[in-house]
């Protein structure tokens, strides 16, 4: 895909690709701004470490997804509004 506002993709990064995925791979939300969310449309697990849990996405590819930029940004905006 060509660069835009909905996919970049980087792949001088050394941490590319950062999971294994066929098809265009999108950098755009490298440091998943989903991390923090409890409801969230990805793939994670909870961990416990070292007393606190933790979430794990290391098999977790829907923000890499170009297809998914939308759901990415409709997740994000209600996140938003209930944070107001």
């Amino acid at each position: 895909m060509k660069p835009s506002y909905r996919f970049f993709e980087n792949k001088d990064c050394q941490f590319f690709p950062c999971h294994e995925m066929e098809g265009d791979f999108n950098c755009l939300f490298c440091y998943c701004p989903l991390y923090f969310l409890s409801e969230c449309p990805g793939t994670f697990e909870m961990k416990e470490k070292n007393g606190a849990r933790i979430k794990v996405c290391k098999d977790c590819t829907f923000p890499h997804k170009p297809e998914n930029f939308d759901a990415m940004m409709k997740v994000l905006r209600k996140a938003c509004r209930e944070w107001e």
